[in-house]
């Protein structure tokens, strides 16, 4: 039996879908358990826990063979991140406590890196916390996920214009589904080994440039579609637009600068590479 935290958002739910196919038994930490009906149908058993109690979470990582563990998204988190402290707090308390036979934990791109991590920073938080675990332990450092853009699809089929942060545009960023990354996930999940894995998760091409995802974007909405390199001194204004509150921008402004600096990078040394099979062609494709 493996347990699966976020098991209703993409990648959660995309390692759930994959071990289930395996034949495995499948238990999903939620935090409300109506929102989950759909896997109970599927025969999963749901434990109701809030993500920063370490008594509930136990409770569901207890028995486990395996535990799929991560930090909810929060695009605009408090900037000192105590919400994601008190989740890692949480997670490294629970498996301390339960003892399963292992932990995967959806890490980021960069998270190695001591700082100029911005919103990274709770992964790289994270890792280091998890190092004191005396369960095997394994981190999938994965790259921007190609879902990031569907929040701009009307945009992109209004104006023919794709925004990018990400710049130069045709530098080669790493970019991959979600799919890919609950399908490394439930594969490593269903792994033995001792000691600490890192695995740098990343598309089929390792890497693919932006002017390669306009194009994509335009060919499935039916339409040309334009890469634009948004300037630094508009990044505040946009993200405000987006719904970002004005004191809540710095952590993806951070983030943003070191990724386009080089500083958070792909090809570090001791980690295994993985490339997921969804090309940005495919999942283009599928939005139509």
């Amino acid at each position: 039996m493996f347990t699966v935290m976020g098991i209703t958002g993409r990648v959660g739910g995309a390692v759930a879908e994959n071990l289930l196919v395996a034949g495995k038994k499948v238990r999903g930490v939620v935090r409300n358990v109506e929102k989950a009906n759909a896997w109970a149908e599927k025969g999963v058993e749901l434990v109701q826990s809030a993500y920063d109690d370490a008594q509930g979470l136990a409770k569901a990582f207890v028995g486990a063979e395996g535990v799929f563990a991560m930090i909810p998204p929060d695009f605009a988190p408090d900037p000192a991140l105590p919400d994601q402290k008190r989740t890692i707090a949480a997670i490294h308390d629970a498996l301390e406590q339960a003892k399963p036979g292992k932990a995967v934990f959806l890490s980021s791109i960069g998270s190695e890196q001591p700082s100029g991590l911005g919103l990274i920073t709770s992964t790289h938080l994270m890792e280091e916390a998890m190092r004191t675990l005396q369960i095997p332990v394994a981190y999938l450092r994965a790259g921007s996920f190609m879902e990031n853009w569907m929040g701009a699809l009307d945009h992109i089929r209004a104006t023919g214009e794709m925004p990018f942060f990400y710049t130069p545009l045709d530098r080669k960023f790493p970019l991959v589904a979600t799919r890919d990354i609950g399908l490394v996930g439930a594969q490593v999940l269903q792994e033995s080994w001792n000691g600490e894995r890192v695995l740098e998760v990343d598309g089929p091409k390792g890497g693919t440039d932006l002017y390669e995802v306009a194009a994509a974007f335009g060919k499935a909405l039916g339409r040309e579609v334009k890469g634009v390199a948004l300037p630094e001194v508009a990044w505040q204004g946009v993200l405000e637009a987006m719904g970002t509150p004005a004191d809540r921008t710095g952590l993806y402004i951070e983030m943003v600068k070191s990724f386009n600096s080089g500083w958070i990078h792909f090809g570090n040394p001791d980690t295994e590479k993985f490339y997921g099979p969804t090309t940005i062609e495919a999942f283009a494709d599928g939005l139509r």
